[in-house]
């Protein structure tokens, strides 16, 4: 919820124009962020449950898309930037792809933005090498900035990670119809960038590859401070994604006293 809640509190200084735009990378370790539509899902604590039973926790995020898994193999990345009403959702897509592609480009490798169907949190712009998804773009708009979001998974297993998304959703649905379709998963139509280039990459190794990117595309990066101004808007922004996920907590409580 932090991290979320960070992207928001920079969207809005940027936006206001009190800042410039903002690259930031996070790492979470073992927890599923979860959409607005899986909150609604008819046996969404069954799914939370099997989670937990996994290591994993979840949340609910504030921007699009469906769930989607996070671990210490997994690397987030930010693009925060002013964009007003004439800035297309489309244009912001591609900026983020632009990005990855310029950080990849020395592997001999086709990076696609299409939709992979059967993926967990399939989208336009779902990122893949062979027809194998490694990434997926979400995006936030507050006060006038941008957030453009990848979640990249550089190491370890894609399939597996597929598979307990796969699970999740057979638990929390248990076949049951509904107004939103949510996602048929096939494991093995999703896999890690060290499984499709061939060798161990890393996390921190991407990171490397992401400042050389920006430096490529003429990007210049220095650091900048939170004030005490920033913290207050920040603490505004996480009271927000804690009421967001006390919702979806209420929501599952009432789903179980029904059943019950």
């Amino acid at each position: 919820m932090q991290s979320f809640s960070f992207d928001d509190t920079f969207c809005h200084l940027v936006g206001q124009q009190d800042w410039n735009s903002v690259v930031r990378t996070w790492v979470h370790q073992h927890v599923v962020i979860l959409g607005i539509h899986d909150s609604r899902l008819p046996y969404l604590k069954e799914g939370v449950d099997y989670l937990i039973d996994q290591g994993y926790g979840a949340i609910v995020r504030n921007s699009g898309g469906l769930g989607v898994v996070l671990d210490g193999g997994v690397l987030n990345i930010s693009l925060i930037f002013r964009g007003g009403q004439s800035f297309s959702i489309d244009g912001g897509y591609e900026l983020m792809y632009e990005l990855i592609r310029e950080m990849f480009k020395d592997y001999g490798v086709v990076i696609e933005a299409k939709e992979i169907e059967h993926s967990y949190c399939p989208g336009s712009y779902d990122l893949s090498i062979d027809n194998k998804k490694f990434a997926g773009i979400s995006q936030r708009r507050v006060r006038g900035g941008v957030a453009v979001q990848i979640y990249l998974c550089v190491e370890g297993s894609g399939s597996e990670r597929a598979q307990l998304m796969r699970e999740f959703y057979q638990l929390a649905l248990k076949g049951e119809s509904t107004k939103f379709i949510y996602p048929d998963i096939h494991p093995d139509d999703m896999a890690s960038l060290s499984e499709l280039l061939g060798f161990e990459l890393t996390v921190e190794e991407t990171l490397f590859k992401l400042l050389a990117a920006m430096k490529a595309l003429n990007a210049e990066l220095s650091m900048v401070e939170m004030t005490d101004e920033t913290w207050s808007l920040y603490n505004d922004y996480f009271d927000r994604m804690i009421d967001r996920n006390k919702k979806m907590i209420k929501n599952m409580e009432d789903v179980n006293n029904n059943a019950q």
